[in-house]
């Protein structure tokens, strides 16, 4: 059973949440909260699997509530997926940066969306295509950005083509099929490149394959 808490300062979108996981096998509504503060403090009571979180909400937003969760020890193991009205969201990127598992836009399909918990909950990470290219575009908004200690020589030169794979949106199939590799292959390499470069998930990946220089995006 996925435990999911619901966040979101429009009681009707919750509403809508709700009346959509209801009859869903495997899943339970175990709370809702209306701004950030509150999800934090759900979250330490409740400890659900995944906390659908919105972004824009007063008082404390969503990218502050997430880095608040994932900096408590004891809340280790819950997993949130960002929701957002916005592809380009300037926003989704330092919510990246605070720990989010992963980003879905609002208006997506009912079973991508349960899809997309599904993936959160077993503690793989999310990123859907309009995300990936909203944090592709804020590197191309501005000059390419470089951290000298991003450590990109730890990486072998496997694991750095498997990076740039992931950077472009790929999923562990697709590397697979794209490298001729196992999927099984594809999800090690993925999971030791995060190990060495301390990259909590799959949507931090892409944030360091762009700061290191590792992939530069496509200017218009």
């Amino acid at each position: 059973m996925i435990r999911v808490l619901l966040v979101d300062d429009q009681t009707l979108m919750r509403a809508g949440f709700r009346a959509l996981f209801e009859f869903e096998e495997g899943l339970e509504v175990v709370g809702e909260a209306g701004d950030g503060r509150e999800a934090v403090e759900l979250a330490r009571q409740l400890r659900p699997d995944v906390v659908l979180m919105d972004i824009q909400m007063p008082g404390v937003d969503g990218i502050e509530a997430t880095r608040r969760i994932k900096a408590d020890p004891a809340l280790a193991g819950v997993r949130i997926l960002i929701l957002t009205n916005f592809g380009l969201n300037p926003y989704v990127f330092a919510a990246v940066r605070a720990g989010a598992s992963g980003f879905m836009l609002k208006d997506a399909d009912p079973e991508e969306l349960l899809r997309g918990i599904a993936v959160v909950a077993r503690g793989d990470s999310l990123l859907s295509p309009a995300v990936t290219r909203a944090l592709i575009s804020e590197f191309v908004a501005g000059p390419p950005p470089a951290d000298p200690d991003a450590g990109r020589d730890v990486l072998t030169g496997r694991e750095q083509e498997v990076v740039g794979l992931v950077a472009r949106g790929m999923s562990n199939d697709d590397i697979a099929a794209h490298m001729v590799i196992s999927p099984l292959t594809a999800k090690t390499h993925v999971n030791r490149a995060m190990t060495k470069l301390h990259c909590h998930d799959r949507a931090q990946l892409v944030v360091w394959a762009y700061e290191s220089g590792l992939i530069a995006p496509r200017r218009r």
